[in-house]
């Protein structure tokens, strides 16, 4: 009964978000919709008590989202649990009050944390117990980010060989000063670093060594946890996460809807692989890119965006569309004109892409829903 939706849940991919500096996005006013307030205040209060387990007082993120505290870095655990929480009562409160079959989405996909929340959506892992492993290293991972400092790496010009970038953080980490890797792949001309101490800084002081002189890093002020380098393994947190999810009660059938993995970009979980996928997903980089290239390329005309206030994947999707609108401004995405293909040159990395993947052109086209303004909307 997806008639509600001005789409077809069938061609419609799911995505979960993961932790950001704000996290309570419209919740709040979720919470004030009394046919919603009680599926609302079941999830936060349900992953209250389980966050309250890893956590020296009790939590309460139903005062949390009511009085709009965002728990923030600092509260890494409480922002962890909030997001799985507000994820999982939007899904119910399309299925259960809106009547739409999210279970017969084409397929669904989540950044960083999200992928776990997609994982359990499919049924692979209660989300009730799945949560339970980045909350045992919320505090571990909060700790190695004090002394941690991302870097946006991107160009204008042409691509970025990925190699070339991995190669340069693994010389920097042996120079001894601290770790470096990259976190997120999210266009063949822009990733996310996470390094310790100074590494960030001697990334960008040396990397027109090898990378083309049109690349750039912008060095962000903020902290964050970093998952999805190497830098975790020194307070063992791949181990320990992966001893964890050895004795994870379910994991013996492929998720429904299937999942796409940040970690490989494709459909990587079957009956049986997820632990083995989610052990490397604590350390390996996003690959957000590939994701979204897979998308495309699969037919999906729909992105429902799960959980508060979504940020990277639909500024990724919508980046995308505008270059490709952009360089075919002169003629028609069927049928390029001179003056298009001209304009290719302003972005070498995409006209490189194009002719072999021509399912980029669908970009523009893509409609993105947000799940908590769609709510809200047809309250």
């Amino acid at each position: 009964m997806d008639n509600m939706l001005p789409f077809d849940i069938s061609s419609t991919a799911l995505a979960f978000r993961g932790f950001n500096t704000t996290n309570i996005g419209r919740t709040e006013e979720l919470l004030g919709i009394p046919a919603y307030r009680s599926i609302v205040v079941e999830e936060l209060q349900r992953f209250s008590e389980i966050c309250s387990e890893y956590h020296e007082s009790p939590v309460d993120l139903l005062s949390r989202v009511s009085q709009r505290s965002e728990p923030g870095f600092e509260n890494y655990g409480e922002s962890i649990a909030l997001i799985v929480a507000v994820e999982a009562a939007q899904l119910r409160l399309l299925e259960e009050i809106h009547h739409i079959e999210t279970q017969h989405a084409q397929v669904a996909f989540g950044y960083s944390l999200g992928e776990l929340a997609a994982v359990s959506f499919g049924g692979v892992f209660p989300m009730t117990e799945m949560v339970r492993v980045p909350l045992a290293m919320a505090a571990d991972s909060l700790e190695l980010a004090h002394n941690s400092r991302m870097g946006v790496l991107f160009s204008r010009g042409p691509s970025i060989d990925e190699t070339e970038v991995e190669r340069l953080c693994l010389q920097i980490t042996s120079e001894g000063n601290g770790t470096i890797g990259i976190s997120a792949v999210l266009s063949p001309n822009t990733y996310l670093l996470i390094g310790q101490n100074e590494t960030v800084l001697r990334f960008k002081n040396v990397m027109h060594e090898v990378l083309p002189n049109l690349a750039h890093l912008r060095i962000n002020s903020s902290r964050w946890p970093p998952l999805h380098t190497p830098i975790v393994r020194q307070k063992y947190i791949p181990d320990r996460a992966s001893v964890m999810l050895e004795t994870l009660e379910g994991c013996f059938k492929p998720p429904n809807p299937p999942v796409l993995s940040l970690v490989t970009g494709q459909k990587s979980y079957d009956d049986h692989s997820a632990r083995d996928v989610l052990r490397k997903w604590v350390d390996h980089p996003q690959r957000l890119w590939d994701v979204v290239d897979e998308t495309l390329d699969l037919g999906v005309e729909t992105i429902l965006h799960i959980g508060p206030e979504p940020n990277v994947i639909p500024a990724t999707y919508h980046r995308l569309g505008d270059n490709i609108t952009q360089q075919t401004s002169g003629g028609t995405l069927g049928s390029l004109g001179m003056r298009a293909v001209s304009g290719l040159a302003r972005r070498p990395w995409l006209a490189a892409l194009l002719p072999a993947r021509a399912s980029l052109l669908r970009a523009p086209y893509l409609r993105h829903m947000v799940a908590e303004d769609w709510l809200i909307e047809n309250a």
